[in-house]
């Protein structure tokens, strides 16, 4: 039986992560573990020469970024309620 290499490692990595985020209620977490699979997927897709899946992650990703940013926005500006 072959050992994992590196590339592996992170190529299950990122599918763990970005299945993880799909079972989170809370949208902020649900975008920050997404955006880490992401990133790792972006990883994974350069080390093995499969510009298309680093390219279509590295554009989740910031998508990602975009809706937390929007989120983070919106929460700062809510109204403090004691």
């Amino acid at each position: 039986m072959d050992t994992l290499n590196t590339v592996e490692i992170v190529g299950y990595a990122a599918s763990l992560m970005v299945a993880i985020s799909l079972m989170m209620k809370d949208i902020i977490w649900l975008r920050w573990i997404n955006f880490v699979g992401c990133v790792l997927f972006v990883a994974y897709g350069i080390s093995i020469n499969a510009m298309p899946v680093a390219v279509m992650n590295g554009f989740v990703a910031i998508v990602n970024i975009v809706h937390l940013v929007r989120l983070y926005r919106n929460k700062s500006s809510e109204p403090v309620t004691a």
